[in-house]
């Protein structure tokens, strides 16, 4: 069952010279035991944090569920952003966050959140969550704004080593990568996400995952509400940069648009874009399942 743990964590990193590659474990190495974990983090030591060399936590007991961790975006001293009427993207998160968690484990899911309330948590903890819990995916769910109250619509985006896909990416992942600022960016020089050497080490293969969720998540918003990016966008958000989990950031909605900001007030409009999101993870499992090589 140990092939079972997580298909997605064949992790191949780039190719690099010998020198050059060990240098790069080396300062990954001293960056995860380095990292100090916070108070509101999962059960655990630092050490459940600490990957092999090829970025591969240890392996789940047999038989264990798939496991999906719910990132609601904001919190605590950081509101994110905040709609005409005042509503605060972090409550509005928060709340779909839970609705997407109910969905999944009514599909006998393993769900959890990186935060159960209104809490401030540093972006690369949030990563470092995820990777204490192994989980299988990582979805960062968000309520944006724009200068322009017209911007409407849903987004999903996906990591990009290459820079954004478009202007919006661009704005966005700027936008949310300065979250930590608000508490002073004494968190900025913990980041060990943030570092040159998980660039150096991404793995393709996680990326080419992430962006088939995105296409299955927006294939399950389509129906439901209007999409501001046909596509799955990619830009470098911060919390979307496991080397090993494949992850995506799902923008519900534009809360500086008055009518959107109107539509996430109600608890019909949170609890149908939740549920969209939960049937494109769903439907990405299944997708996976399917094109797995089958044994010999």
């Amino acid at each position: 069952m140990k092939n079972r743990m997580n298909p997605f964590r064949h992790f191949k990193p780039l190719a690099v010279s010998p020198t050059r590659r060990q240098l790069l474990l080396s300062g990954l190495a001293l960056a995860l035991v380095g990292a100090k974990p916070h108070a509101s983090q999962a059960a655990g030591s630092p050490a459940a944090l600490r990957h092999n060399a090829h970025g591969k936590p240890a392996a789940k007991a047999p038989g264990s569920k798939r496991l999906v961790m719910i990132d609601p975006g904001h919190g605590g001293i950081d509101s994110g952003a905040v709609g005409h009427e005042g509503s605060q993207e972090k409550h509005v998160v928060l709340e779909i966050a839970n609705h997407v968690r109910r969905f999944l484990q009514h599909r006998q899911f393993d769900a959890r959140l990186t935060r159960e309330e209104d809490e401030f948590i540093p972006l690369y903890q949030r990563v470092e969550i995820a990777h204490q819990h192994q989980a299988d995916l990582f979805i960062s769910i968000h309520a944006d704004g724009f200068t322009s109250p017209s911007a409407s619509g849903a987004s999903v985006f996906a990591l990009s080593n290459r820079g954004a896909s478009s202007a919006m990416a661009r704005y966005l992942s700027k936008r949310e990568n300065a979250a930590d600022e608000v508490a002073g960016g004494k968190y900025r020089q913990q980041d060990n996400y943030l570092q040159q050497v998980l660039f150096d080490l991404v793995q393709t293969d996680t990326i080419n995952n992430s962006l088939t969720l995105g296409r299955h998540v927006l294939g399950q918003i389509r129906p439901v509400h209007h999409l501001h990016s046909p596509s799955t966008e990619q830009a470098a958000f911060a919390v979307l940069k496991s080397p090993s989990i494949p992850s995506i950031l799902v923008e519900t909605s534009f809360i500086t648009n008055p009518e959107e900001e109107r539509l996430l007030g109600t608890h019909a409009f949170r609890e149908k874009i939740a549920r969209a999101i939960a049937d494109g993870i769903v439907n990405f499992f299944e997708y996976y399942d399917a094109h797995q090589p089958k044994p010999r």
